[in-house]
């Protein structure tokens, strides 16, 4: 199991923190916001992970990072020279990956669920994690009937249940073939979502529902409060 961190984008939504370096390096408690993905894989047991993240501050994010020794696994680093979406950034893996399967996390999204087991007892072709939100016109939402995942929509209008799609995917490497697969939206960007349809339709996927808590740090109000929570509980 490979293990790869989405650390790029402009972070236009904590502007003007982001003016001069990369939202994944601003400080969540006593450590940068990338510090608490990277534990959620080595705590599972994921020592080779892949950090992509863009050219303005790539070098920072190697300064801070280093070879992984801190951490006690090995990091290598990716550029995404494009702003062409979560998928766009997922592509550039693909020779890291290889043959092997991989966990990926969004680079703001902070979690408490151990993923130890579902890394272990992987068995399917990707794995989805959901949670129950009040705002559901703002995610991925995924449909059910009964238990059974049938699609995620979009930030929909009329959303058919209240669990969000999380920025947690398990794959194996037949990610990249449905990435190849997908268009680019609207917005020129490769999307997620349409990834993970393709295989919900195509191939076997599965899907958890988080308990515990989980924190997408990427807005100012949810930057501000998870701070404080962390910061308090240190």
């Amino acid at each position: 199991m490979k293990g790869i961190i989405l650390a790029g984008g402009t972070g236009s939504r904590l502007y003007p923190l982001t003016k001069v370096t990369n939202k994944h390096l601003l400080p969540i408690g006593s450590f940068p916001m990338i510090h608490y993905p990277i534990t959620s894989l080595t705590k599972a047991g994921i020592t080779d992970i892949m950090v992509v993240t863009g050219t303005g501050h790539m070098g920072d994010m190697i300064t801070m990072l280093g070879s992984g020794r801190e951490y006690e696994c090995e990091f290598t680093f990716k550029v995404q020279d494009q702003p062409d979406g979560i998928a766009g950034a997922l592509k550039l893996c693909k020779n890291f990956v290889g043959q092997d399967n991989c966990t990926v996390i969004l680079g703001d999204n902070i979690f408490e669920r151990d993923l130890t087991k579902d890394v272990q007892n992987f068995d399917a072709d990707a794995k989805l994690f959901f949670i129950e939100v009040t705002n559901s016109r703002r995610f991925g939402i995924g449909v059910f009937t009964r238990d059974a995942l049938d699609k995620i929509e979009e930030k929909p209008k009329k959303p058919k249940s209240n669990l969000a799609c999380v920025g947690i995917y398990i794959y194996n490497n037949i990610v990249f073939d449905a990435i190849d697969n997908i268009k680019k939206s609207r917005r020129g960007e490769y999307e997620i979502s349409s990834v993970n349809n393709y295989i919900i339709k195509h191939h076997k996927c599965k899907h958890a529902i988080l308990k515990d808590s989980w924190i997408d740090a990427g807005t100012m109000d949810s930057y501000q409060a998870t701070n404080k929570l962390i910061y308090e509980n240190e």
